[in-house]
Formats: structure tokens, C-alpha cells, sequence
């Protein structure tokens, strides 16, 4: 039998395909390129895509355990539900289901809400799943740089109650590890759910003061106005997009999203390693940036 990865060729596809490389595993990848994908060695590529159930029935033949990644579109939630309906009718064992850290208290945040009422399905249908809840990415701020480095300043609008940003690798580790697990056990096993975070709550000002000392240079905060984040992000996304983001950091200053201990400590144990640090990557990147 094998595991399938869907968002095989996005960025966190991409990283879990590359943390189950060596696991002796057979693992095939869906997508809807499947002549043009990039993928790891040993990867097959399958063709499929989660708005039309018919090639995810047929993608899913010889497959045991499932990676469901929803793409960030309007119709995420219609995607997720039919395609872990299908999973189920097909028998699929074991799923892993990459949701959102603060999905039940973000009710206002489209993609936020929609991934909690995924939970609620896999929880209601009592589907062998671990369900993935990741914080903001660190290496959204990869996107930063240009205003790190030409103007000196972090234009994230954080807000100073805090985010547990989490780095992609720790996200396709741990979805590695939960699928070879889900795979190896003869019989589906009892949904588990994770809280994929960083050590420390992250402010606006705090972030500011990381690539300061990682650039050896002054970083301001560019502040929390969220109208102009919004019109700057339709220069790039589509307006619900746009506005959907705007909604989620607007929460993020209103109420922040910071990890507990027990989160931390959950994750550690799950990675054999503490998680990732904003610092670590901040580091890297502006070695990185210093050599380009």
C-alpha cells in the first residue's frame, strides 16, 4: 500500500515529501501536472485535483494513508470535506489533516473557520486522522526582505500580543512522522491532534528587534495598520484573499496566537527535538542574503 500527498508542489507538499524520504515508504504525489512536477526522487506522481472527486477516487487506488492539504481558495472547505469523504469510502486507514492553530476561536477568519469545520467532521465522523495545527509560517517573512534590507523595516502587522510562528520543516516533519506512523500500524489508530509551533510568542516589535541583531542593523516595526495591508495584498491575491488575511491579523493583534507549554512540550516529543526558532531562521536568512 502507499501514502499520497496532496499540495504535493507547494511549499509544505514539498516539505513533507522531502521528511519521507527515507522512510521506506511508497509514496506518490497528486497533482495536476503530473509531466511537469518537480518531485523528489522515488516519488510517483499522480494526477488528481481535490475540486474534481472522481480523479482523487482514482488517485487513491493502492492507498492506505493520506495527506489532505486544502489549496487557499474560495471553495477550500467543499475540497477538504468531499475529498476526506472519499478517502473514507475508499477505506483509506489513516489521514493526516493539515488544519490551523486557532480554528476554533478565529470564527470571523474564513480559512480559519472553514479548517475547524473539518475538525468537527473528522471528529464526528470518527475518522482515523491526525489532525496538524500549524501557527503563521516563519518563512512567510522570507517576503520581508526587501523591506529589511532597502528600508529597515518589518512590515508584517503582528500586533505585540504575540504569534508562535512555526518553521515549514517542522510542519513536514511532523506530517512525516504521523503518516509512517499511520502507515506502519496494521489497523487504523485513534485521531491524535498537534499544535505545530515555535518556542516563543512573537510581537511586531520583538521580530523587529531579531532581524536587528541578525542584519547588525536597526529594524523598526512598521506598525499595525491593516487597510493598507489589505490594498497592498490585492496587488498580489485576489480581494477575498486579501481580506481574509487582513481578518486574520487583525486577530492576531486583538487576541494574539501563542502557544502553550504544553504545546511546546507535545511537539518537542513528536520531533525528538525542540521546534524551530524565529532566531534560527533569521540567522540563516540574512547569511543567506549576505552571500547572494
Amino acid at each position: 500500500m502507499a501514502i499520497l500527498v496532496t499540495g504535493s508542489t507547494g511549499t509544505i507538499g514539498a516539505q513533507v515529501l522531502a521528511h519521507l524520504q527515507g522512510r521506506n515508504a511508497d509514496v506518490r504525489a497528486l497533482t495536476r501536472s503530473p509531466e511537469t512536477a518537480q518531485l523528489p526522487a522515488g516519488v510517483t506522481a499522480v494526477r488528481g485535483d481535490l475540486a474534481d472527486p472522481d480523479s482523487v477516487r482514482a488517485a487513491l487506488a493502492g492507498v492506505s494513508t493520506l495527506f489532505v492539504l486544502a489549496p487557499n481558495v474560495a471553495d477550500e472547505l467543499t475540497q477538504a470535506m468531499l475529498t476526506l469523504t472519499v478517502a473514507r469510502e475508499a477505506g483509506v486507514k489513516g489521514i493526516v489533516y493539515l488544519s490551523v492553530f486557532g480554528g476554533d476561536a478565529y470564527a470571523d477568519v474564513p480559512h480559519f473557520a472553514g479548517k475547524y469545520t473539518v475538525e468537527r467532521m473528522i471528529e464526528a465522523l470518527d475518522l482515523p486522522a491526525t489532525v496538524l495545527r500549524p501557527a503563521y509560517f516563519i518563512q512567510n517573512d522570507l517576503r520581508q526582505k526587501d523591506g529589511l534590507l532597502k528600508a529597515g523595516v518589518y512590515g508584517s502587522p503582528i500586533g505585540a500580543k504575540g504569534v508562535s510562528m512555526v518553521d515549514i520543516r517542522d510542519i513536514g516533519e511532523a506530517a512525516a512522522i504521523e503518516l509512517d506512523r499511520r502507515e506502519r500500524s496494521a489497523t487504523p489508530l485513534g485521531r491524535e491532534t498537534y499544535a505545530l509551533v515555535g518556542p516563543n510568542g512573537l510581537t511586531g516589535e520583538g521580530i523587529a528587534a531579531v532581524w536587528s541583531e541578525a542584519l547588525g542593523r536597526a529594524i523598526r516595526y512598521g506598525g499595525d495598520d491593516l487597510v493598507v495591508m489589505e490594498q497592498r495584498t490585492k496587488t498580489m491575491l485576489p480581494a477575498w484573499h486579501a481580506l481574509d488575511l487582513r481578518l486574520m491579523f487583525s486577530r492576531y493583534q486583538t487576541e494574539g496566537a501563542v502557544a502553550t507549554a504544553d504545546d511546546i512540550a507535545r511537539l518537542t516529543k513528536l520531533l525528538g527535538r525542540a521546534p524551530r526558532s524565529y532566531s534560527a531562521f533569521a540567522r540563516d536568512a540574512a547569511a543567506q542574503w549576505a552571500n547572494a
